[in-house]
């Protein structure tokens, strides 16, 4: 039986951040008693990662590596903790997070509040055996100038290499200032060539080699999607997460909250983040997964995602607005579907 329609209108009545907390912390508490959750019959490869199914939690719903047990038990075949920073940050003052139910859609502005990555290492340290692959996504602190924002990740890497299956680097968050600079040209060619140098120091200390994901913007203009995926293609980076939050408010601004800062996700997101994951699959050719987020309401939309050549998907604000149930009813549609396996790409 679905709980989630007759608890949500409970929930709406709070704060977002506050209805989140609540949340998360029942889940915590229920956890032992959810039953196990279904798996795909097929597992899918990527990345040289065995994942039980394509359906993932997006980074920012559990920041801190707090809740990970309990969201697991829900059925996600993956899930990604962060933005992470080397400081614990409080980020942007509140109100910075607003629901508009009207377009299932939320804007945010939360300016990776988290708790640093000393807390998140020690929660990743705590686990033990688990059935599903675990990302950690990486940020700067705030503070952190563009010219030293490498030292912030290479400390990240390094702090979660051994803990995590992959790692996502955060270069297009809306609400960092300057942050999306990052993701351009030699300050991106910069960042990745240190990162991937760090990669095989580690790789060669561990014995493990940790594939590594790029997260990026939907407000791109063709011309820098294109110089963009020359670059990731040219450092053969592992994956590329598709799409971060937009700054677009148009679908919005008539709508209470409609007008606030921050970036958009949910509803408003889904055309404009399909539309960049066909792209880049048409540049990629097979050469670099997309993992695909914004704007998975329902089955359609995830099939939309595969089907624009996505080989794994997430959800965040689907979940918020659905409820669990989202993910089951996107994994009933993939077997019904025999799903395809674009997502055998394996690096």
């Amino acid at each position: 039986m679905d709980l989630y329609p007759l608890i949500r209108p409970l929930l709406f009545r709070l704060d977002p951040e506050t209805a989140h907390r609540l949340t998360l912390s029942a889940l915590d508490a229920a956890a032992k008693f959810i039953p196990r959750p279904r798996r795909l019959s097929c597992p899918t490869e990527v990345l040289g990662l065995r994942f039980p199914n394509p359906v993932g939690l997006a980074a920012g719903l559990d920041k801190n590596g707090d809740h990970i047990l309990g969201l697991a038990r829900l059925g996600f075949g993956f899930i990604e903790v962060g933005t992470v920073t080397p400081r614990p940050q409080p980020g942007n003052p509140r109100p910075r997070l607003f629901r508009l139910p009207q377009a299932q859609a939320l804007i945010n502005r939360m300016g990776f509040n988290n708790l640093g990555l000393s807390h998140l290492v020690e929660n990743l340290k705590r686990l033990r055996a688990r059935d599903f692959i675990l990302g950690v996504n990486l940020g700067k602190n705030r503070d952190t100038p563009n010219t030293k924002a490498v030292n912030d990740y290479l400390l990240g890497l390094e702090s979660v290499y051994e803990l995590a299956d992959y790692v996502a680097i955060n270069l297009s968050s809306p609400n960092t200032p300057g942050l999306r600079e990052l993701q351009h040209g030699k300050l991106l060619e910069e960042l990745l060539t240190e990162l991937l140098e760090a990669r095989e120091r580690l790789a060669v200390k561990t014995g493990k080699s940790l594939p590594l994901a790029v997260k990026i913007a939907p407000d791109l203009s063709l011309e820098q999607l294109a110089a963009q995926a020359e670059i990731l293609l040219r450092y053969r980076v592992d994956a590329v997460i598709a799409t971060n939050t937009t700054l677009d408010h148009s679908r919005i601004a008539h709508l209470p909250y409609g007008q606030e800062e921050g970036g958009v996700s949910g509803g408003p997101l889904k055309a404009q983040s399909t539309a960049m994951v066909r792209q880049l699959a048409e540049r990629f050719a097979g050469r670099i997964p997309i993992i695909a987020c914004g704007g998975i309401l329902c089955a359609e939309d995830a099939l939309a995602k595969f089907a624009a050549g996505a080989s794994l998907i997430q959800l965040y604000t689907g979940l918020i607005y659905r409820g669990p149930k989202l993910i089951e009813e996107i994994l009933t549609r993939l077997e019904e579907r025999s799903y395809p396996s674009r997502s055998r790409i394996s690096r």
